[in-house]
């Protein structure tokens, strides 16, 4: 049994919800996380159920106190979780995402190095295969990665990366290839959660945007079964990549239907044109992760979509700011 791991991001979205399943498993998890997105309050929880399993460290995962924190804990597992993860902010601002996502890998493989750790779990993403034919679809492991983003080839380079100190310093890891993760705690400002976005605008009566004509389609995945994988990445999937989604296709359109249907909402979705970097359609197979994992999806979208109402419904201050600003748009002076 691993006694000790560290989470970076671990007070995000994904990451929370891993320190929840691992302090679940009697698992010491030591979250490193500079809140510049995530949220202490994600591991309230962890925290309550922990009783001294759970530490936390405020730090810029890019930062040199990370090799000296890795050396005095010993992580046995590294799940290397925080990155920029907004491809049109990665399309603004490509340096910072290269910062973040490439220098934090190599910081994070310092780390390991340091503190005598066996493995790195990566969390890369569906950005790293770009936009290839919808014929390929659902894309297997084996695609050519030619991302179409800063954000996505920041990821593919710290595949490149991970590989090389594998074979030259004897650092396992397995990296894993998330299609579109959805659930609890996702903030609704988050690229990636359009889902968690059009649940919030639903719910506080506010509209919301499609870019593009609705038919782009993307593999939506729940958080639960990608904290699933995650745990069974620390005992499997050596030295690969590893595609984590449901090998289906849900369009834009048919989504925003859904949602609206679950919230009550009547209102029309506005068409905007497609933000640049933005690919077409996507899905992932998910062979490999059931052959070299075990894993599979448990969580259809139906059931997902409506649990997450239920969740918004239980914690309406996840939705309320947003539906008082605009009571505060609508009566401000034209």
């Amino acid at each position: 049994m691993i006694e000790r791991v560290m989470v970076t991001g671990g007070a995000g979205f994904i990451g929370s919800h891993l320190v929840d399943q691992l302090i679940a498993m009697d698992v010491s998890v030591d979250v490193v996380d500079d809140l510049s997105t995530g949220r202490l309050a994600n591991l309230a929880s962890a925290r309550n159920r922990g009783l001294g399993l759970l530490s936390f460290h405020q730090m810029d995962v890019r930062s040199p106190a990370l090799v000296q924190l890795a050396k005095r804990r010993k992580p046995v597992v590294i799940f290397h979780l925080a990155a920029k993860t907004d491809v049109a902010q990665s399309m603004e601002d490509p340096f910072e995402d290269l910062t973040v996502n490439l220098g934090g890998t190599l910081r994070v493989i310092e780390a390991a190095l340091a503190g005598g750790t066996s493995k790195v779990i990566f969390s890369a993403s569906a950005a790293i295969y770009g936009d290839p034919p919808a014929e390929t679809l659902p894309l297997l492991e084996s695609t050519p990665l030619l991302p179409m983003s800063p954000y996505g080839a920041s990821k593919r380079a710290a595949l490149d990366y991970l590989d090389v100190y594998r074979k030259s310093r004897d650092l396992e890891y397995t990296a894993l290839v998330f299609a579109n993760v959805y659930g609890p705690r996702q903030k609704g400002s988050a690229e990636a959660g359009v889902i968690s976005i059009f649940a919030e605008r639903c719910l506080a009566g506010r509209p919301c945007t499609i870019f593009g004509d609705g038919t782009q389609t993307r593999d939506f995945v729940n958080v639960l079964d990608v904290t699933d994988a995650l745990v069974r990445a620390m005992d499997n999937g050596g030295g690969l990549m590893v595609n984590v989604g449901t090998s289906k296709e849900t369009s834009i359109a048919n989504l925003y239907e859904q949602i609206a249907n679950a919230a009550g909402c009547t209102l029309r979705p506005r068409m905007l044109a497609r933000r640049p970097g933005e690919i077409d359609r996507s899905s992932l197979d998910n062979g490999r992760a059931a052959t070299q994992l075990g894993w599979k999806p448990f969580t259809s979208l139906e059931v997902g979509v409506a649990d997450l109402m239920d969740w918004y419904r239980e914690h309406p201050e996840e939705y309320a700011t947003k539906r008082n600003r605009r009571a505060d748009e609508e009566s401000a002076p034209k």
